[in-house]
């Protein structure tokens, strides 16, 4: 929040000339940048035509709360106004989004909860279903809400514009709780604050607000065990149902003497570390104990929501970013459930961190000190950029230094590349992240491997899985350049090996030429087509992998040589020793090489490589002649 007081107190500022400045200094000294234009001019010209409301309608002693924080995000809403409801005298609060815009037109695709404003070159959310979104998200996580959410209400004035100019805007719903108001209708608007708030002090409903504990509501985890429940039965068995009751144990402990405890669960890919992570919250929140889940990977966690949470919008906010917790009051959570922990960073500081959060701590302090049980499920096999932290030992000295407690659940199964201990093995011994060398493929029935002379054999061969119905995606290490997709032009085919040429998933978060967003890319079936990186496949798994290892990674005579130069991932800089590069890259291709549940086909670049390979899979067939023995038997699958 920037700033806090009584309309009239706002208003004065503003005649003073004073408070676009005051909100600049304080918008610099908290977020650590200047203010854009648009914000500054924000400032200038729709909060005093708020206050101007405000004062014709005898409110000029409710408080006002100027971009107000939302609690475990960097979301903002323009204004907060807290008062007392002229009915039943209790604290009453109504969000306030203030738009500048003079036009405002539905978006072309047909969505009602986007439209277009001509200074926008995308679609942008509804100003309803913003501050319907705002509401929702505020009843969820602040517990002076969340016990009564019917003491807030949210309103989006338009008073640059007229009802003729946003009236393709109406096709939204809306009532008492969510209203849009425009300059022609500003009589409604000061009648519709009039109902909400009362001409007296919102002092004390301000404060009530402020110091309100910022934790997900027993609501909200009533609703999410709902939704995980009836979306997903897990069976958890043998070591997962041994993470699964650690962590109980150890909140029922946190619980009776007030201690904290720090469990790691740890396992490669397919162990059931995110089937663990599920569980868990659908448990905790059935027993009504504060829960978040939380990654560092944006892929997962959009996926996480879409699977959990398809269906109630409140319960996607359940999952976070690692970086959510910067400002976190201690233990105000009881669990905090930190999976994909291997991509915690050092801190959690970036160049858009504000000055006054830059504090220094590292990320696996903050993310300790959140929760009374903080719970990290990792691999640290998987630890592919710079400046992952995730490791064992890095959690174990955090939690001695704090003197906590400290237990760690080692998952063994695999459920994951077939449940083949064997295959997981065999990566693991191939790349060299493990001591004995690379060893020959022994087929051991659960798991199928094939290797591809060129690449249009691998992709056919994917293709012909899926016309059987199985999932198959592609994939491959960072060495050829990822262009922009340019509006309304082809997807850019950047990866080019001889004729063959193909695009690299989606960088951003839209569809485009029926291709997904990047978070989609390994979970929606037009995500074939196009190369996935380690970043959008690192989390997830599909029937069938196919794998290109390009020239960062090659075999010469006797051991693996890495060529940084040949990478294009732009997170190894000039600093990053070539140590940290080489353990990278082999971490990118254990990634990749573990993502199939049924089976893995492989191409290399290069030709020693392949030579390599082909020694080394004597076992198992060509890609070609896999297809010609699959063509041959044509087995059944149920889709």
């Amino acid at each position: 929040m920037l700033f806090r007081d009584s309309a009239t107190a706002v208003a004065t500022r503003h005649l003073e000339g004073s408070l676009a400045l005051h909100l600049a200094e304080r918008f610099v000294h908290v977020h650590g940048y200047k203010p854009g234009p648009s914000e500054a001019l924000s400032w200038e010209r729709s909060i005093p035509a708020l206050t101007d409301a405000l004062l014709d309608a005898g409110l000029g002693e409710i408080e006002v709360l100027l971009e107000y924080g939302l609690p475990l995000t960097s979301k903002r809403a323009d204004v907060v106004l807290a008062g007392v409801h002229p009915g039943t005298r209790e604290p009453s609060y109504v969000v306030v989004e203030l738009k500048q815009w003079s036009e405002a037109y539905p978006d072309e695709d047909g969505d009602p909860m986007l439209c277009r404003v001509d200074a926008y070159s995308r679609p942008v959310l509804h100003p309803i279903e913003q501050v319907r979104g705002y509401c929702d998200y505020l009843v969820g996580f602040n517990e002076a809400l969340a016990r009564r959410p019917e003491r807030i209400s949210g309103v989006a004035y338009l008073h640059n514009a007229r009802q003729l100019d946003v009236a393709g805007l109406d096709e939204v719903e809306f009532d008492e709780q969510s209203r849009m108001f425009t300059a022609d209708r500003r009589g409604e608007f000061l009648t519709y604050l009039k109902s909400k708030l009362a001409p007296a002090s919102g002092a004390l409903a301000a404060d009530e607000l402020l110091l309100a504990t910022a934790r997900p509501s027993k609501q909200l985890m009533h609703v999410a065990a709902q939704e995980v429940r009836e979306r997903e039965q897990f069976v958890l068995l043998d070591e997962q149902r041994i993470a699964y009751e650690t962590v109980l144990k150890a909140v029922q402990r946190a619980h009776a003497s007030d201690q904290k405890e720090v469990v790691v669960v740890t396992g490669g890919p397919g162990t059931g570390k995110s089937v663990i992570a599920l569980s868990l919250l659908g448990e905790l929140y059935r027993r009504g104990i504060p829960a978040l889940h939380a990654t560092g990977s944006q892929s997962f966690t959009k996926t996480m929501r879409k699977v959990a949470g398809a269906r109630k919008r409140e319960v996607q906010q359940l999952f976070k970013y690692f970086n959510s917790f910067m400002s976190a009051k201690r233990d105000s959570l009881d669990v905090l459930v930190c999976d994909e922990a291997h991509r915690m960073r050092e801190t959690s500081a970036n160049r858009y961190t504000p000055a006054a959060q830059r504090t220094g701590k590292r990320q696996v302090e903050e993310l300790i000190d959140a929760a009374r049980v903080p719970v990290f499920l990792l691999d640290q096999h998987q630890v592919v950029r710079p400046g992952e932290m995730g490791t064992i030992e890095e959690i174990r000295v955090a939690a001695a230094a704090k003197g906590l407690r400290y237990r760690r659940v080692r998952l063994d199964s695999q459920f994951r590349c077939g449940g083949s201990d064997t295959y997981v093995r065999w990566v693991v011994r191939l790349l060299a992240l493990e001591d004995g060398g690379p060893v020959e493929w022994a087929p051991d029935g659960r798991m199928q491997l094939a290797l591809a002379e060129t690449p249009s054999e691998l992709e056919e061969f994917l293709q012909d899985r899926r016309s059987q119905g199985y999932g198959a995606r592609m994939s491959a290490g960072y060495c050829w350049k990822w262009s922009d997709t340019k509006p309304g032009k082809p997807l850019p085919t950047d990866v080019r090996i001889g004729g063959w040429e193909r695009p690299w998933n989606l960088k951003g978060e839209r569809s485009v030429m029926g291709a997904p967003p990047s978070a989609l890319w390994a979970t929606d079936p037009a995500g074939f087509g196009q190369v996935g990186c380690v970043y959008t496949a690192q989390g997830f798994e599909y029937d069938w992998s196919g794998v290109i290892m390009g020239p960062d990674l090659v075999w010469r005579g006797d051991k693996w040589v890495t060529d940084r130069a040949a990478s294009k991932d732009p997170v190894f800089t000039s600093s990053t020793p070539d140590e940290v590069v080489d353990r990278l890259i082999r971490n990118t291709y254990k990634v990749l090489l573990t993502r199939g549940m049924v089976g893995t086909v492989i191409y290399s670049t290069d030709p020693e490589t392949r030579d390599k390979l082909r020694t080394l899979l004597r076992a198992a067939p060509s890609a070609a002649e896999a297809a010609l023995q699959q063509a041959l038997v044509q087995p059944s699958r149920d889709v």
